[in-house]
């Protein structure tokens, strides 16, 4: 007698729930966005939007925050990800905001881009009139984010109040919002990092180079390898040396750590990830370390 197999994997039912978000959101909202970085999670959501409107093409523009501080790498792949999909990207320059006297640029040693993207990212939505945008934000990541809810509604000054969401039953989302107002959306909410890396490696995406292990000139500051560029300030007391390391998260160089890995395929980091008991923020993000309250102070200000 033929047997069937009529299970789902924890990959189906993350892929599924997904897609489903962003078809609703697809449904329902006049002009949504995706924030596309070329990290690993917007590049995973990149590909379950893919799959959501096969064989048509993604019928929303793809947005990037660009501090002028990424790493080359990233870059380059963003570029060439978006020329194979033909989909239309935005990017809205910080380095723009700072020309424009919008934001001010931090000096010294620790000054980063970082915290400036909040302006430059809610200039970008209110420009373009964005009443809704995807973002890659996950649950497990740390406290404020776990918050969230999957639809995250944003007041008319794209501020983020955790006692001013909607309740979400089951599949069941609001989308009502007035002119001025947007709502941020999270299909990966439910999403681990290892969950991130299986699908990765299910799929057989393709990522930066710099999230396998390469030799890279690094110094040390609060526990953490921060890469040497021209961007990054670094004291006398910080000596340059090399190391083999790999990336767990990409952003602006000045605030993204790198850590000591030999990992050099995708099989090696799920093995690597499977092993920490530390989230990949609190391992790379030199400015969500500074204060537990970091990133909730961050979502109130209007960014993720």
């Amino acid at each position: 007698m033929l047997q069937r197999d009529y299970t789902t994997s924890q990959l189906d039912v993350l892929e599924a729930e997904a897609i489903h978000i962003m078809r609703e959101v697809a449904a329902e909202f006049e002009r949504p966005c995706l924030l596309f970085s070329g990290g690993k999670d917007s590049i995973v959501m990149l590909r379950v939007a893919e799959k959501a409107f096969w064989p048509a093409p993604i019928p929303f523009p793809l947005m990037h925050v660009d501090t002028g501080h990424n790493f080359s790498e990233v870059i380059d792949f963003r570029d060439r990800r978006v020329a194979e999909l033909n989909a239309r990207l935005v990017v809205a320059s910080v380095q723009a905001s700072i020309d424009a006297g919008r934001v001010v640029e931090e000096t010294g040693r620790r000054a980063s881009r970082n915290r400036l993207q909040t302006t430059t990212l809610l200039d970008a939505i209110e420009e373009n009139e964005y009443d809704a945008v995807f973002g890659g934000a996950r649950r497990d990541e740390e406290k404020a984010r776990a918050k969230e809810r999957v639809f995250s509604f944003r007041d008319d000054f794209g501020q983020w109040d955790p006692k001013n969401q909607r309740p979400e039953l089951w599949n069941l989302y609001n989308t009502k919002i007035r002119k001025g107002e947007h709502i941020r959306i999270f299909p990966l909410s439910n999403w681990t990092e290892l969950d991130i890396w299986h699908y990765i490696q299910r799929e057989g995406i393709e990522i930066p180079s710099i999230y396998f292990a390469h030799t890279r000139k690094v110094f040390e500051r609060d526990g953490m390898l921060l890469g040497d560029a021209e961007v990054v300030q670094r004291g006398e007391d910080e000596p340059i040396f090399e190391a083999v390391v790999r990336y767990r998260t990409v952003g602006d160089m000045t605030c993204t750590g790198a850590v000591a890995s030999t990992a050099t395929t995708v099989e090696q980091i799920i093995e690597e990830v499977a092993a920490t008991r530390i989230t990949e923020r609190g391992a790379t993000r030199a400015d969500d370390r500074a204060s537990e309250a970091a990133m909730e102070d961050r979502k109130k200000e209007g960014y993720f």
